[in-house]
């Protein structure tokens, strides 16, 4: 076995002790849930993960450097797991089922393995440096995840987590503007727009705030996938602060309106 597919199969084993932890916690009626500084909930159950995350790097991967959303970390140059144990808190915790568990691997600032693991949807999505996207629903086995093939904003699909977010963080009316342009606006939000487009699904996710555990794994996904991950500004990366993901034909349009003014 190849370094990155035993590094993939690392990831994997670290959805399904994630899973483990997250299908027992949700709905829980004890779930403990507090607030960060930010404002933004984190529950036991984004803690307890991460911890157990971090429990299995430390048996396998012990001189890899570790960046969690709860516990914290930097990005080295080295090798670097970035894990978000529960994308999509709140949803969890007011019971609805779109969250997910995100897992990346990034070497010398490149993110070459990602997965996500959705298990109230029965969803896992995964990619690898040169290996391609694959997606697998609970008891199917695995297809290649590839982008659309729309050409043009008004044939798009377009969406993002939150619109409020575009009045604090960049111009809503930039945002307007490319909703306005495309066919169809969602807002899936969070891992899952990211997956939808790498599945051919949407053809545009978007958000104007967004951090590095937040995107790592998506964009290992969505490129593997043939699209295309750049920051608003159209920087390729997803440690910038926001995220544009496209199936790549339609990125350059959509930069230009996030761009105009």
């Amino acid at each position: 076995m190849s370094r990155l597919a035993d590094d993939l199969s690392v990831a994997l084993r670290l959805a399904e002790a994630a899973d483990a932890i997250t299908t027992a916690r949700f709905r829980a009626a004890d779930l403990v849930v507090d607030r960060k500084p930010d404002r933004s909930p984190v529950t036991d159950a984004d803690t307890a993960v991460e911890d157990a995350m971090r429990a299995v790097l430390a048996e396998v991967r012990p001189d890899d450097a570790i960046l969690g959303e709860e516990r914290g970390g930097t990005l080295g140059d080295g090798r670097t797991w970035v894990v978000d144990p529960i994308d999509g808190t709140k949803n969890f915790l007011r019971g609805a089922p779109a969250w997910a568990t995100l897992i990346a691997l990034v070497e010398q600032g490149q993110p070459i393995v990602g997965v996500v693991s959705a298990p109230e949807f029965g969803r896992r999505w995964w990619g690898s440096a040169g290996a391609g996207a694959w997606v697998a629903k609970s008891g199917s086995e695995p297809r290649r995840a590839r982008v659309s093939g729309v050409g043009s904003l008004g044939d798009a699909y377009v969406s993002t987590t939150d619109l409020n977010s575009w009045v604090t963080y960049h111009s809503r009316e930039r945002y307007i503007d490319l909703v306005e342009a495309c066919w169809e606006s969602r807002a899936f939000g969070d891992y899952w727009q990211y997956c939808l487009v790498a599945e051919g699904v949407l053809d545009i996710a978007t958000d104007p705030i967004a951090n590095a555990w937040d995107l790592a794994a998506v964009q290992v996904i969505v490129t593997e996938a043939g699209g295309r991950f750049s920051d608003l500004d159209g920087k390729p990366g997803f440690d910038h602060g926001s995220a544009l993901a496209t199936n790549g034909l339609v990125h350059d349009a959509a930069l230009d309106l996030l761009r105009r003014g």
